[in-house]
């Protein structure tokens, strides 16, 4: 937590764990992700990334002139959740929607090499994949920074036909998964309209159902967790956590009890997670390795990848919160959109 919380109100507030889960018990956990099939239904999007090599400042404007060195297009947003579970030996479900452009055919090319199945994808014919395009800037002997990114997005709204494929694909998928991952950017393919005709035509029972919304967190119902960071809390409860432990207890407990939620995971950047579970007190687990970190570019789709599938594993909140701390932290020392794996998890449990 932070620094100048005082002891006691750290302690009256929160189960302070100073010893994590028994590592075998984690391991066990992570061993079983093989086990498993989760659907994802998400937003997916291509995360580029360009690389330049500094030269010079322009004559047309007071900018830097980039040498291009290289590029590269990896899926982000539920794209990278699914990459993630796909990296912890999970059978991973996708569902969602991109365009017939280049983006597109090079997500594809990039589920195929992970042989992820592509079944539950639209394609859609003169829509533009979600693409989120990051310019990136150093010189020959030093680390590249980004500079700039450039959005591009479809501009008309996901159509009905589309909807409806979805629900098809997911209704489904979600027959024969252990779990069922929402990955909700804001772009249509994972609306609560797609997941509440999900939930009237499908048996959602006994599995658990992650959430991680950008923008609209409080409009789902149905869910049993989700997983919000701190600023995406305080924008739906419009509130202002800042270093208030009072505060952060009081908006966990209200999302926990207005979704009707089993558990809440709230992200806190260097200052780790706290899990909140129905009937239990809430829970601080410290950031894992250091906070001098390299690029947070994902690692949410890391924390719910990770946590979904603990879940489906049939981990307690605690417990499934830990391994996505282990995760988190993991990822974010890694450049640009990256993942967990099966066995660098195992080694973090292992280690402490």
């Amino acid at each position: 937590m932070a620094a100048n919380s005082s002891p006691d109100v750290r302690e009256s507030q929160f189960i302070m764990q100073r010893n994590a889960k028994p590592t075998d018990r984690l391991a066990r956990i992570v061993e079983g992700f093989s086990k498993l099939t989760i659907t994802v239904l998400g937003d997916l999007v291509a995360d580029e990334f360009v690389y330049g090599e500094i030269t010079r400042v322009s004559r047309e404007a007071p900018v830097l002139i980039l040498r291009h060195r290289e590029r590269s297009v990896v899926p982000g947003g539920a794209g990278n959740a699914i990459y993630n579970l796909a990296d912890l030996g999970v059978n991973a479900l996708p569902v969602g929607v991109m365009g017939d452009d280049e983006a597109g055919r090079l997500l594809l090319r990039a589920f195929r090499q992970k042989h992820i199945s592509v079944s539950g994808i639209r394609r859609i014919k003169g829509r533009a994949t979600v693409t989120k395009t990051r310019i990136l800037a150093g010189t020959a002997h030093s680390p590249r920074q980004q500079v700039v990114r450039v959005d591009h997005e479809p501009e008309t709204p996901l159509d009905h036909a589309s909807k409806q494929e979805l629900i098809f694909h997911a209704r489904g998928y979600v027959r024969a998964s252990d779990a069922l991952l929402i990955s909700d950017y804001g772009y249509g393919a994972a609306s609560p309209e797609i997941f509440n005709s999900i939930r009237a035509r499908a048996s959602l029972d006994g599995i658990p159902i992650t959430l991680d919304s950008r923008f609209r967190t409080l409009s789902f119902t149905g869910v049993t967790s989700a997983t919000p960071n701190e600023s995406e809390l305080e924008d739906v409860l419009r509130t202002k956590i800042g270093n208030d432990n009072s505060r952060l207890l009081a908006a966990g407990k209200a999302i926990l009890q207005r979704m009707k939620l089993q558990s809440l995971l709230v992200t806190r950047g260097r200052d780790g997670m706290v899990v909140f579970a129905r009937g239990e007190k809430p829970v601080v687990v410290p950031i894992y390795g250091t906070d001098e970190v390299a690029d947070v570019t994902g690692a949410g789709d890391t924390v719910i990848a990770t946590y979904t599938a603990a879940l489906a594993a049939g981990a307690d909140p605690e417990s499934a919160a830990r391994l996505a701390n282990y995760a988190g932290g993991i990822v974010v020392m890694k450049r640009g959109t990256a993942t967990v794996t099966k066995d660098e998890l195992l080694r973090a449990v292992a280690g402490g």
